[in-house]
């Protein structure tokens, strides 16, 4: 009697699937002949390879200490899910219409941003422990000079057009835009560069070189387009080229531009008043408010911390102001003129009280140093007399600086018909978006400094590469916000974009070897891993 043919698993593939058959074989006549039993579908290659060694008796007891074998792990939830949400806004699109080697280089590199801050070189050498170039297109070893920096001349030369598909989708005619500038301190020698130079740092960082970066944004806080300008760039001296370019190269007649009181400033309002749909919001600096008080123009007890009291100047009735008051930042600069008066008066009794015989010139300059220092001079009367130091605080004037501790004037020529005046006070305020997106970029996450490249034009492309990593950060906070909004407070805390970050990482894809077969899988994703990732991909809870 002869034994049962034994049914064994072949395995077909056809295209992009792949089945398995069940069929038992036999000799009849000569001749090989086949049975099918039924067909396996629905799984991947590496699981039917297991089904097929378990009917060849191949597949080893689970208890086994050979039965498992991990032979490399690598990251795989955050890139593959920042991948996939770039891939969905249609970046790759944004940076070439063509699917090219390089655009895959750029969104490895704006993704490593993201989860890899550091240098271009530290990033390509990831591809060990990380399967974001292999994602990304790149297999093997990365070469930062082909897939690094050649990528970055490239993305460079399609700026203005990515910029313009940003403006396109995310600005409106009418709309409103932010801008404002930072500087970012650089070390080390620049001797060929035209853009790393000595100027004013926003910072406060003395003795660097810089760099100045203006960013426009929508309402939103959304990046849509940045320049580098030399470090010793002016704010003021910039607006009037951005709003050029709102016009040329993204086609915005009608804008409401909005700035702070060192952009805005009364040279560029008269350049800019005769442009056809264009409006400006901006604030007053402190003179600006000390000459409306002198022409009676406003009154100190206009100043309310509970509503934003409009007034219109008489001689210039377009123009709307909108007086505020903060108590806390009245409480801050109190405090602050009162510390650096202390210090003033510490420094002239220091002076006066010295026995070291001076000439009147010379005990002069030691109190204008002293006044200069601490920007105090304006509240003191001084004189010199035969070597002898004279002064005293001018009560009046302290007191009347007071009346104007956290007072604030918001400027603005917007028709009441667009914005009233508490919708123009929130347009002002909406700046603290840009000054978000500065903080992530020079600091909390993506870490735009050092820069380690010494070429203007290479410097360029680092900042707008950074840039672009902060618009697909922006992105993914928009989906994330139900996963903060539940988030606790104080140590209760636990979700910031970073730990997102951190939470997709420990998702790995691990080569495992079983039963003399090797195939790739990913981690399951547990219940807060899987929450990320279905706000990521748009799936609200």
């Amino acid at each position: 009697m002869k034994p049962p043919p034994r049914v064994h698993l072949e395995i077909q593939k056809h295209r992009a699937s792949v089945c398995g058959v069940l069929r038992s074989s036999y000799r009849e006549d000569g001749k090989v002949k086949h049975t099918n039993h039924g067909r396996i579908t629905g799984l991947a290659l590496a699981q039917l390879q297991l089904i097929q060694a378990a009917f060849r008796g191949e597949v080893l007891p689970q208890n086994s200490p050979e039965a498992l074998q991990i032979l490399s792990s690598k990251e795989f939830g955050a890139s593959h899910a920042l991948l996939a949400l770039a891939k969905e806004l249609g970046l790759p699109g944004m940076l070439y219409s063509r699917r090219e080697p390089w655009v895959g280089d750029c969104l490895a590199l704006i993704i490593g941003r993201l989860l890899y801050a550091g240098s271009k070189l530290s990033l390509s050498h990831q591809w060990k422990s990380t399967v974001l170039w292999e994602l990304c297109g790149v297999p093997g070893p990365v070469d930062v000079e082909d897939h690094c920096y050649a990528a970055m001349d490239r993305l460079l030369e399609r700026q203005k057009a990515i910029q313009q598909a940003l403006a396109a989708r995310h600005l409106r005619e009418g709309c409103l835009v932010l801008y404002d500038i930072t500087s970012s301190y650089f070390e080390g020698a620049y001797e060929d560069s035209d853009l790393v130079l000595f100027g004013y740092n926003r910072d406060g960082k003395r003795g660097h070189e810089q760099i100045c970066v203006g960013l426009l944004c929508n309402e939103q806080g959304c990046p849509v387009g940045v320049e580098v300008f030399p470090g010793k760039t002016q704010d003021a001296t910039t607006v009037v080229a951005k709003i050029q370019e709102l016009r040329r190269d993204y086609g915005l007649q009608k804008v409401i531009f909005v700035g702070d009181r060192g952009m805005v400033t009364q040279t560029n309002v008269q350049k800019l008043e005769k442009v056809e749909g264009l409006h400006l919001i901006s604030a007053l600096t402190h003179q600006q408010i000390v000459a409306l008080l002198e022409r009676k123009v406003i009154q100190t007890e206009l100043f309310d911390e509970r509503r934003v009291v409009e007034v219109i100047d008489p001689e210039d009735p377009q123009r709307r102001y909108g007086l505020c008051r903060n108590p806390e930042s009245a409480r801050r600069e109190g405090i602050t003129r009162q510390r650096l008066l202390d210090l003033t008066q510490a420094g002239l009794r220091k002076i006066a009280g010295s026995r070291r015989k001076a000439s009147d010139e010379k005990i002069g300059a030691r109190v204008g140093r002293v006044l200069q220092q601490y920007k105090m001079g304006k509240f003191v009367a001084w004189q010199v007399k035969e070597g002898k130091l004279q002064w005293e605080l001018d009560q009046a004037k302290i007191t009347q600086e007071q009346l104007l501790d956290g007072c604030y004037i918001i400027s603005s020529d917007v028709p009441p018909e667009l914005l009233d005046q508490q919708q123009i006070v929130a347009s002002y305020k909406s700046l603290s978006l840009v000054e978000t997106a500065f903080r992530n970029l020079k600091t909390v996450s993506l870490e735009m400094r050092p820069v380690f490249h010494k070429k203007d034009d290479r410097i360029r492309s680092h900042v707008f590469l950074c840039v672009l990593a902060y618009y697909l950060q922006w992105q993914a906070q928009q989906r994330l916000q139900p996963l903060f909004a539940k988030d606790g407070v104080g140590k209760d805390r636990q979700w910031t974009f970073s730990n997102v970050m951190e939470r997709l990482k420990a998702l790995r894809r691990q080569r495992v070897k079983m039963g003399g077969l090797e195939f790739d899988r990913v981690a399951e994703p547990e219940a807060d891993q899987k929450e990320i990732l279905d706000l990521l991909r748009g799936k609200q809870p």
